[in-house]
């Protein structure tokens, strides 16, 4: 049994009103995601034994705005890394948050257990030129080269085997003159879904959702909410039987484009699969290695 990591980056259950764009769309993978309810702060509990949705906290117990670096350190290791530094920083991780990546991350406990993981972002060549120059690396790669785990290049995205930022390819296409196809997003999401049975654990990042919140360009966001939209009615209803999906965000941001910070909404949590009945106590993001740990040591089939 898989278990696919969805992390949507800046994406919070905000007020339904004109700033907010998942209010204005009928998102049919979002809005099943919350168990055919308003994708916002209205939508209520979902506790099946196939399907589990529910709001919870970004705030870490600590004062000012969830930002990335702390949220998504939390995320991706289970503990609180904004307590640990007594501050919400981002977006890269903190000096004082790192080893959370590099000793007690979710790759490495799940490799502890056993298990086989995989990162499916792919980055260009500029990418890998900067970060090893200013050698800053965002909270997925440092965890991902932490656990021995080699970062997807142009050539695992030329064979099928890795996913882009944008998922479609047309950035690297176009702005990046890489030789790759635009591909759909429901591709995009079958080759998530081919990668599965190779692997116990993979994680994919996308952080659009945040940029556009960042922008406030309405265009941007509906356009990448919609890709990802895509993206995930499709994994939803291709995904095997045994295979969990889970998606949370590490703060809000795209749901409120009145503003163009971060907000204090709380964010999605969602598993749909056999894993599901394993988040009902879940309270905030810290909640979240946990919970993927404990389905894969469970190993639970329908």
């Amino acid at each position: 049994m898989a278990v696919i990591f969805l992390f949507i980056d800046g994406v919070g259950l905000g007020r339904e009103d004109d700033s907010n764009p998942f209010y204005h769309t009928d998102y049919r993978g979002f809005s099943a995601l919350a168990g055919d309810q308003s994708f916002s702060e209205n939508a209520g509990e979902v506790h099946e034994k196939q399907h589990f949705f529910k709001k919870v906290d970004a705030t870490l117990g600590v004062g000012g705005l969830p930002q990335s670096g702390t949220g998504q350190a939390t995320l991706l290791s289970g503990e609180n890394a904004a307590q640990v530094i007594g501050k919400h920083f981002g977006p890269y991780p903190h000096s004082g948050i790192k080893y959370l990546l590099e000793e007690e991350s979710l790759f490495l406990k799940a490799q502890r257990q056993g298990k086989k993981c995989h990162f499916m972002n792919a980055y260009p060549d500029i990418f890998f030129q900067k970060a090893e120059k200013k050698n800053r690396w965002s909270c997925t790669t440092l965890m991902a080269k932490n656990a021995n785990i080699t970062l997807n290049t142009t050539e695992e995205v030329k064979r099928g085997q890795a996913l882009t930022a944008e998922l479609t390819q047309e950035a690297w296409k176009d702005q990046l003159q890489i030789e790759v196809p635009a591909i759909s997003p429901e591709e995009a999401a079958d080759r998530l879904i081919n990668q599965s049975v190779n692997y116990d654990l993979l994680l994919y990042e996308y952080y659009l959702t945040d940029k556009a919140g960042h922008s406030q360009n309405k265009t941007r966001a509906y356009r990448f909410i919609d890709t990802y939209d895509r993206f995930l009615w499709r994994l939803m209803k291709q995904k095997p039987a045994s295979t969990s999906i889970v998606l949370c965000s590490d703060h809000g941001n795209v749901e409120d484009l009145s503003i163009k910070t971060h907000t204090y909404n709380e964010v999605p949590l969602a598993c749909v699969g056999p894993g599901a009945p394993i988040f009902k106590e879940a309270q905030s993001i810290r909640d979240v290695t946990p919970g993927l740990l404990e389905i894969l040591q469970t190993q639970l089939i329908d």
